[in-house]
């Protein structure tokens, strides 16, 4: 890059250190002051106590016990201290004379050596000196050398020993050892004290620019050092309210920033008014697209502030969020929101951050689209690192940049990959909450079959559970046939009829042939009995953390239908009674959503089917059509938003894979003849 014109300072400024130098010379500073250690003056006497009592318990042994059980009782002993005896040891210890040899020893071994000081084993190598503080208060700087190590300690002592065997240096070093305690006392408080005064004591400037003095030249190559000292004018200047090149700004400057931002912010806002007019009434949702942009913005200002690479800001972490939350193309468009935002920034003009945060972004927001498991997070931060890499080697060959720092820029772009989508996939379930928002991920771990409730469908309820399997096909391929969610129509599907484990065996699917309790009970017992599935689900639903979403379609299924077969045989027991209506009608809501809808329909012509005589394509497309009607004329679908076309095209669906299920078997020579299917009343059937 090449100046434009002179950059002549009209005004003395600084020139920071960048983060980087600033913190290798405070380490440095703080390495460089020595570690304090008090002297604690009763150390020894501490030892010469211990190494006494123990001496003359020693002594009371040897004394009081037989000669034939001496031996044992004194290894006994050393092995109670922790001191592990040898034939030799216990030779020297039986001995008084050996005895009060070595207890000389090692008594007067403390008194002579102790003054000098004995530092902990834990006194680094890495240090040539250290502060020693009397107990009259007063510090020294000694060498680390002129302390004695424990070791050191050992061995000096030894030395003393008016026998020097082996045997007995060897015993006394392990009493030694067993007493051990230095004289000098690490004081961590008062070393990192003075080790933070020496942090704080380096100059945070490495230079100054004078008032007149010529920053760059026009026409010169723009190096690192101009870099350095035209990004430290350029600071001063901001602080001013002026440009790199002095001109005044001020309140216009301000205002235009001000205007700058709402603009954008203002796109964005438009984008969801028209385009997704229900999320822009949605308060929380709202709420969230604001955190989300102040978290991008404290970041960016966290960065610039701090010399941090621009490739950590977290536009990806935002991008995904919004991407699994809705859909990839309402998260690419805050990502490239956010890069608008970013590219009027003072510290990050040019293209490079833009362009580097809006690709990064772009990849957050597609990779949703191939991830739909929360196990496969990795695909997210492999398809977002290789956009960041894309990126990095874009703007180094546009730049000239040497292949180092292609590859940090590079590398702190995979970093913000690993980070943003861990911290998104980790906050997702708190989001959805406070959203009430549920996304694919959450229904495909709610489809997995191997789930509690799911599981004792299957086992206890095995007739409700086959009716869920099909309903379940019949509702996806007809949510698909016009666009609706099928994924969340097929785990609606699997949920919708859980209420019958409860009492599974009062619905004719889970009930043995020729064996049926509701023949034992009144009409409007066995209503109750049909209706309390749907609440006796929803409990528990709530149970088992199902969310809002698919807990919708456990009372809409049914809506408000009647119950006409309980009804009918009421009226037959006794035509003059008087009976309630709402007594043997479900109690809704009526569906409210299209998957809610097509999970009604598919509910319903699933259990006409499974009792169709000869179900030919014809007969099937017939009854599909009559039921479908019957739920319109009954008003069942008023609340829905599907249209009459989605209808008819849910109906061609329904017929394709009805007629799937029950083509036209062959019959086999081999095969024995299976009775022709019974016929059951509708009205106690698997609704």
């Amino acid at each position: 890059v090449v100046a434009p014109q002179d950059v002549i300072a009209e005004f003395t400024f600084e020139i920071p250190k960048s983060p980087d130098e600033l913190l290798r010379e405070q380490v440095e500073a703080a390495s460089g002051v020595p570690p304090l250690y008090a002297q604690s003056p009763g150390a020894s006497d501490t030892i010469i106590s211990g190494v006494r009592s123990f001496f003359l318990s020693l002594d009371t042994i040897v004394r009081t016990t037989e000669r034939e059980e001496r031996r044992a009782v004194v290894r006994d002993f050393m092995e109670r201290n922790r001191l592990s005896p040898t034939a030799a040891s216990l030779d020297i210890l039986m001995d008084p004379t050996m005895r009060a040899t070595l207890q000389r020893s090692i008594e007067q071994s403390v008194r002579d050596l102790y003054p000098s000081g004995v530092a902990p084993s834990s006194l680094g190598q890495g240090v040539s000196a250290v502060r020693v503080r009397s107990p009259s208060g007063a510090e020294r700087l000694v060498p680390r050398d002129s302390l004695l190590s424990p070791d050191r300690f050992y061995s000096l002592a030894a030395e003393r020993l008016p026998d020097g065997s082996p045997e007995l240096s060897e015993l006394q070093r392990l009493v030694l050892i067993r007493f051990f305690h230095p004289n000098l006392d690490y004081d961590e408080m008062q070393t990192e004290g003075a080790r933070e005064r020496a942090r704080a004591a380096v100059d945070p400037m490495k230079g100054t620019i004078l008032r007149g003095e010529r920053i760059v030249g026009a026409h010169e190559q723009i190096g690192e050092q101009e870099e350095e000292r035209l990004r430290a004018y350029q600071a001063e200047l901001t602080r001013r309210g002026q440009d790199a090149f002095g001109q005044p700004g001020t309140a216009g400057r301000a205002i235009g920033a001000i205007l700058y931002n709402a603009l954008i912010l203002g796109i964005f806002g438009a984008l969801l008014f028209f385009f997704r007019r229900k999320l822009y009434g949605e308060w929380r949702s709202l709420v969230l697209f604001a955190m989300l942009a102040v978290i991008v913005a404290a970041a960016g200002a966290a960065i610039a502030r701090t010399g941090l690479p621009q490739e950590l800001i977290p536009v990806t972490f935002a991008a995904l969020i919004v991407a699994v939350l809705w859909d990839g193309r309402l998260g690419l468009m805050l990502a490239l929101t956010l890069s608008l935002l970013i590219a009027g920034q003072t510290p990050f003009l040019g293209l490079t951050a833009p362009f580097t945060v809006a690709l990064g972004g772009a990849a957050a927001a597609f990779s949703v689209k191939i991830v739909q498991r929360r196990s496969k997070t990795w695909i997210f931060i492999s398809i977002i690192s290789c956009a960041y890499i894309a990126s990095a080697i874009t703007m180094g060959l546009m730049r000239s940049r040497d292949v180092s720092e292609i590859a940090l820029s590079a590398g702190w772009g995979i970093t913000n990959a690993i980070v943003a989508s861990l911290l998104a996939i980790g906050f997702l379930p708190l989001l959805e909450s406070v959203t009430g928002i549920t996304t694919d991920q959450t229904l495909l771990e709610l489809s997995d079959l191997n789930r509690n409730v799911l599981k004792r469908l299957s086992l206890e309820a095995p007739g409700t559970y086959a009716h869920t399997i099909n309903v379940a096909n019949l509702a996806e391929a007809a949510s698909h046939s016009i666009g609706a969610n099928g994924l969340l129509a097929r785990v609606g599907a699997y949920y919708h009829d859980i209420g019958k484990l409860v009492k599974p065996q009062y619905f004719i699917e889970n009930q043995p042939r020729g064996r049926n309790p509701h023949d034992k009970l009144k009409s409007s017992m066995s209503s109750t009995i049909i209706r309390s599935h749907v609440m006796e689900g929803i409990k528990l639903a709530e149970a088992n953390h199902i969310p809002e979403a698919v807990k919708r379609f456990i009372p809409e299924h049914h809506g408000t239908q009647h119950i006409s077969f309980f009804y009918n045989r009421a009226k037959e027991a006794d035509p003059d009674a008087q009976l309630n209506p709402s007594d043997f009608s479900y109690a809704g809501p009526k569906p409210q959503t299209k998957e809610t809808a097509i999970l009604m329909l598919a509910d319903t012509v699933e259990s006409a089917a499974r009792v169709l005589q000869d179900p030919t394509p014809t007969r099937i497309r017939e009854m599909v059509n009559r039921l479908v009607q019957a739920k319109i004329a009954d008003g069942q679908l008023d609340q829905s938003p599907l249209t009459l076309r989605e209808i008819d095209l849910i109906n061609e669906s329904l017929v394709s894979v009805l007629t799937g299920m029950y083509h036209h078997r062959i019959d086999y020579p081999s095969a024995p003849q299976g009775s022709p299917g019974e016929t059951v009343a509708a009205g106690a059937g698997a609704t």
